[in-house]
Parts: C-alpha cells; structure tokens; sequence
C-alpha cells in the first residue's frame, strides 16, 4: 500500500523468502468466495485489449512470495483469489483491513459508531494499487499490486463489503453480516447453519465451490464458464448504470454495495430462519449482476491502464 509501513513490510516479506503456509479457517467471511472471484476475472480477462492482457500475463507469470501460494495461481482467473489465499500468512495480516469498507447504518435507532469507514479500507487499497501499477518500476510491487487489483474489485462490488449494520445488540456494527446466523437449504429438506456474510460469498449457493477446509481448494476452471454465462444474462454491459467511462470510481461503487446490503442484504432476514424463497431469488438475481458488473469494470479498469 502507499501507506510506507506496509511498503517496508512486504519488501521485510520478499527479502526473507516467506512461503510457509499456517492452515486454520479463517474467522471472517471476506469477499466473494474463491468461485464468484474468479467468475469476475473471468468476464474481465475476455475483455482486455492485447496490450493488458500482454501486460497482465507478464507480470502473472513473477513469483511473488510466498511462492508457494502464488506458484498455484499463475493465469488471470486464478490470480483472482490470491489475496484469500495469503490470509493464512501471518506477514501478510497488515492486508485484512482492505478487503472492505464499514459503512455503519442503523435499523433501530441505535447510534453509530464513531471512526467508521476506518481510514485503511477497499477504497484506499484500490487507489494506492492503481497508483503502484501505473507509476512503479518494481515489477514484483506491479505485480503484487495486479493480483490486489482483481481481487479487490471483486470484494468492494460484494454488498456486504461495504457495509455494517448497527443494533443495539450489535453497538459496534455485525461486521457485515458476519455476526448474522442464518439457516439455508442444501436439499432433500435439510438445512445448514451459516452466516448472512457466507451466504452471499457463495452466490446465495449458486456459485462454483471451493473444496472443504482446511485447504479449501478453489474450483476447477471449468466450473467457471457455465457461471460467466448464467452471470451475464439479463446483465449486459450496455447498462448505462455501469459508467465504464469512470473505471476508477472506487467509492462509487462501494456506495452502491452500500445501498444494496441496506435495500436488498438485511430486509426480510431474521436471525437463526431459512430467507424465504423470495428473498433467496432475487438476491442470486444481485449477486450474478454484481458479478457480472465487477468483471465489466475490471477489464475497464486495467484497459485505461494500458491503452
């Protein structure tokens, strides 16, 4: 990040070589899940120019440590959940902050919490990687920056990344969703326990899924395709909403999370029920379409880069 701390930081990290890997499930739902990541990248990756997607293969292909994760993730699509992957590396902590941003809002009068969005957010994360892109000579801190870049773009178009919502059993906010217990169906009239920030991590269970803990491996890149399709119906990129023409407009499409999870995330859930079918319906209809819109502005992103 610009922020100078975390530039020594991650040189401290490539000097010493880290690429070991501590295995534990991680305590926070962050982002998409690996499926809806690479869903994203994917729609993005089809839309570069030949010069960024030249640029962007070329500074894949860097080793960054740790190695052994980035070793794993070397084309485009892959590269997409390379920030979760690296979230089991202790060094690498100083990156959990800017996967989100808490806007807090209120639903019972309950007052919010001072010093929120915190300084260190997703908005913050994509400005000062842009900058990296565009004005560094360090190709490893390029490419670095890159993988951020499409992850993040990911993260800030999930609703839930952007927002808290502040009760008064929740006074400090419920850590987008996190702290909301919810059930859902998995068939055959079963039912599983999770939380409202999961649920929409996985494409409200539509999306492709990562394999079980403690590794949870990503899906195969063939599942990826069939999803794009499903994404992009009913969400082409005409949509005048999208303004490709602004593709750095960070805090404009953390608003609209923001709005989303207040419209469409939190009205009708109650803690410990199943979201009725109603609910379950029209949020995979957001999901595809939040989906779909970041691959959009990725591609636009990267294409202003290198026109």
């Amino acid at each position: 990040m610009k922020n100078q701390e975390h530039r020594r930081s991650f040189k401290v990290i490539v000097s010493l070589g880290v690429a070991c890997l501590i295995l534990c499930t991680p305590t926070l739902s962050m982002g998409w899940g690996a499926g809806g990541h690479m869903m994203t990248a994917s729609i993005a990756f089809s839309r570069l120019n030949p010069r960024a997607k030249a640029k962007v293969n070329e500074l894949l292909k860097i080793e960054i440590d740790p190695a052994a994760v980035t070793r794993k993730s070397k084309n485009f699509v892959d590269a997409a959940h390379w920030a979760d992957d690296i979230k089991s590396v202790p060094a690498f902590d100083f990156l959990k902050p800017f996967h989100f941003i808490d806007h807090p809002f209120s639903t019972d009068g309950t007052a919010l919490p001072p010093g929120l969005p915190e300084p260190d957010n997703i908005v913050k994360a994509l400005e000062d990687n842009l900058n990296i892109l565009k004005t560094s000579s360090d190709k490893n801190e390029q490419a670095k920056a890159l993988r951020l870049i499409i992850h993040f773009v990911g993260d800030i178009h999930q609703p839930l990344h952007a927002a808290t919502r502040v009760t008064s059993a929740k006074p400090k906010g419920d850590r987008g969703g996190n702290d909301v217990s919810i059930k859902v169906p998995i068939g055959n009239n079963k039912f599983k326990n999770t939380n409202l920030h999961s649920y929409w991590d996985d494409g409200i269970g539509t999306f492709p899924k990562s394999g079980p803990p403690p590794t949870f491996t990503p899906p195969p890149l063939s599942q990826i395709p069939p999803a794009v399709a499903i994404a992009k119906q009913g969400n082409p990129d005409s949509d005048p909403d999208i303004h490709l023409d602004r593709p750095t407009d960070f805090e404009g499409w953390a608003n609209e999370s923001f709005e989303l999870a207040k419209s469409v995330v939190y009205p009708g859930i109650r803690a410990g029920k199943v979201p009725s079918a109603g609910y379950r319906a029209n949020a995979r209809k957001v999901a595809r379409k939040r989906v779909a819109w970041g691959g959009y502005r990725l591609a636009a992103l990267l294409n202003s880069i290198w026109p």
